[in-house]
């Protein structure tokens, strides 16, 4: 396998993605998040994303030209319409209001809708923490979850990120889906043929399977059973049903090319610890 700098890495990605229809003020977030994702070791994330993000831009499921609007709904509070485009530009439009209303309140709120897949979730809760604030990030995905028993998906792997600071970096971080693994993790290996481990999903006829192919026909295994399902849900309630994405049920998929804008949805969190505890010191 070839090697390249980050430089390098960076003006590969630049290229097949302005190629493929993104316009250069939406490229800044989306290729930073490729190139954290393999710098942080999670390939599914990484450049194993590049084609997938280049032909969803030729065909519309992602708008290369978006123009994200931002609302300010409060003192403490704003929404990002994503424009059907990367998650990552419109994210990145309202970070800055975010650490300004938490520094400020105490804690504010960032709701995105829709939006496309924001990658991995811990980048986006990592640059929170990085200015002295607690972060918590939620997104949904396309349904591939079905209740504990059942064979039907309507959430999706729903992943929630809490990031905690120290001397000015992320010093905790965590970054989990209600599935036992990303899905994306499964489809990494449906390409390449390697089996699964058994545990992580189903076949479409409820069945445990270690076939890659045959997993992405059926349903994730939710982590801890119900409890991950009820986590899933969780994260459906706050960036669906509050923030205003798509239900998992009605997105398009992430991988395929069926179907329109995925238009799902972000919610974030920002908490100002000195607010709360004068003991809570991130420059220890």
């Amino acid at each position: 396998m070839p090697q390249f700098s980050q430089e390098k890495s960076r003006e590969i990605a630049r290229e097949k993605l302005l190629k493929s229809g993104c316009t250069e003020k939406n490229l800044e977030g989306i290729t930073d998040g490729i190139i954290d994702a393999e710098i942080s070791g999670i390939k599914s994330h990484g450049f194993h994303y590049l084609p997938i993000y280049c032909q969803h831009l030729k065909i519309g499921k992602i708008k290369g030209n978006s123009e994200p609007s931002l609302t300010k709904v409060s003192n403490s509070a704003i929404k990002v319409n994503a424009d059907n485009g990367f998650a990552h530009t419109a994210i990145n439009l309202g970070l800055l209001s975010l650490f300004q209303m938490a520094m400020e309140q105490g804690i504010s709120c960032l709701s995105v809708y829709n939006s496309y897949n924001c990658g991995v979730l811990g980048f986006h809760t990592k640059r929170i923490a990085e200015k002295g604030l607690i972060g918590l990030g939620f997104t949904n995905a396309p349904a591939s979850i079905a209740p504990v028993g059942g064979i039907k998906a309507v959430i999706g792997t729903n992943p929630f990120s809490i990031a905690v600071p120290l001397d000015g970096q992320a010093s905790i971080i965590i970054d989990q889906s209600a599935s036992v693994v990303a899905k994306s993790e499964i489809s990494v290996r449906a390409k390449t043929g390697e089996p699964i481990p058994e545990g992580w999903a189903f076949n479409s006829e409820g069945n445990i399977t270690t076939n890659a192919q045959e997993a992405l026909k059926g349903t994730m295994a939710p982590s801890g059973g119900y409890k991950g399902f009820g986590t899933g849900l969780l994260v459906e309630i706050l960036t669906a049903c509050l923030a205003g994405g798509n239900l998992g049920t009605q997105a398009s998929s992430f991988a395929g090319e069926d179907g329109g804008p995925p238009a799902t949805g972000q919610f974030f969190i920002a908490i100002n610890p000195t607010k709360f505890n004068s003991n809570f010191d991130t420059s220890l």
